[in-house]
């Protein structure tokens, strides 16, 4: 199953592969994702520059992600019996978590067709169906509840929050890199502390992650 994440990740960085692992946060679901130990030598300045230009951020799992798929298996109310968004997939850990915790119907949404693939075979992996849609347009269905974690990395994503609220029933949303969520329409209901998988040895600030609900339904 991994043929496909592997040539995507060696079309820049020809020595390295995914290896089936278990992120440390939320070990239940396993996942294909980079694997360290392929780095056997020094990185060319060609493959170097390929990483910032692209990088594969679905072949890590990161802490906010493992953070929300571990509160949902965890709190399934949330999801059973519901059609659940999963909004900048990434590896998919979330959408998994959600279709594992008895979700009706998930979609994983994310721009990168790479991270697509990567929910495709990791769903398949941890033998559960998502519906993977390159565009938030795709989706037709009246959605329950949108998850999301690490999508606020940058000011212009901050629009989203208020995007999601109009767009579902209820908003679950994790989150690393602010101190703030820039939204009233949300609670914090929890921190947790995880690490990104495998570890990129990350500033400790942003090692705890805070998960937030939507207060309100505001579905238009």
């Amino acid at each position: 199953m991994s043929e496909i994440l592997n040539y995507h990740l060696q079309q820049t960085l020809k020595k390295s592969r995914v290896k089936v692992t278990q992120a440390v946060a939320c070990p239940a679901i396993s996942l294909y994702l980079f694997d360290p130990a392929a780095l056997d030598g020094p990185i060319s300045l060609d493959e170097t520059q390929a990483v910032l230009a692209k990088p594969a951020y679905w072949s890590f799992c990161w802490a906010s992600g493992q953070v929300l798929a571990q509160y949902i298996l965890s709190n399934s109310e949330y999801v059973k019996g519901k059609t659940i968004v999963d909004f900048g997939s990434g590896s998919g850990i979330v959408a998994i978590a959600a279709a594992l915790a008895g979700a009706q119907k998930v979609f994983a949404c994310d721009i990168d067709t790479h991270a697509l693939d990567a929910c495709a075979v990791n769903a398949k992996l941890n033998k559960v169906d998502l519906h993977c849609v390159s565009s938030f347009d795709l989706i037709k269905d009246d959605i329950d509840l949108i998850v999301a974690a690490d999508v606020l990395y940058d000011k212009d994503n901050y629009p989203l929050l208020e995007f999601f609220r109009a767009q579902a029933h209820q908003v679950l949303v994790a989150d690393s890199r602010i101190k703030t969520l820039p939204s009233d329409h949300y609670r914090q209901i929890d921190s947790i502390a995880a690490r990104t998988w495998p570890d990129l040895n990350e500033f400790e600030e942003f090692n705890q992650v805070k998960v937030y609900l939507s207060k309100s339904a505001q579905k238009i």
